[in-house]
């Protein structure tokens, strides 16, 4: 285990005190959850991918709700469909394939990552909402 010392603003070191005595944790596990949730691990991550799932972490939240919200569009969905059913495709069909693949794999890579940080940043904006104090 490595120590590191944070000086953290007077206000996140309550905001995580609060949770803490919330769940019945110690401060440093809570600290520890949340940057597990937000530190993307890379082991299974293409390299091009990368940077930009880090550089989500800074992403306001509209922008990761336009993330989580994407997909591949009505015309390239039925293509992979049609192409994913037929037993024999072209060389140039196999690479349209491929490159849908791709798309949707990154979509799918955007969308897991914008959902993750929405939900470790809404917990207020969701209580509020509910009326909850």
């Amino acid at each position: 285990m490595t120590t590191i010392t944070l000086n953290l603003p007077d206000a996140l070191a309550e905001r995580a005190g609060d949770v803490a005595r919330v769940v019945h944790r110690p401060v440093e596990e809570v600290l520890t959850a949340m940057l597990d949730g937000v530190l993307p691990a890379f082991n299974d991550v293409p390299g091009d991918m990368r940077s930009e799932l880090v550089e989500m972490t800074w992403w306001d939240d509209g922008k990761l709700m336009e993330a989580a919200d994407a997909m591949l569009s009505a015309e390239e969905q039925a293509r992979m469909a049609e192409f994913s059913r037929r037993d024999v495709l072209t060389k140039t069909e196999r690479i349209a394939l491929d490159q849908l693949r791709t798309a949707y794999a990154q979509i799918t890579l955007r969308k897991a990552r914008a959902a993750a940080l929405l939900s470790i940043r809404s917990g207020k904006g969701l209580l509020a909402e509910v009326g909850a104090p």
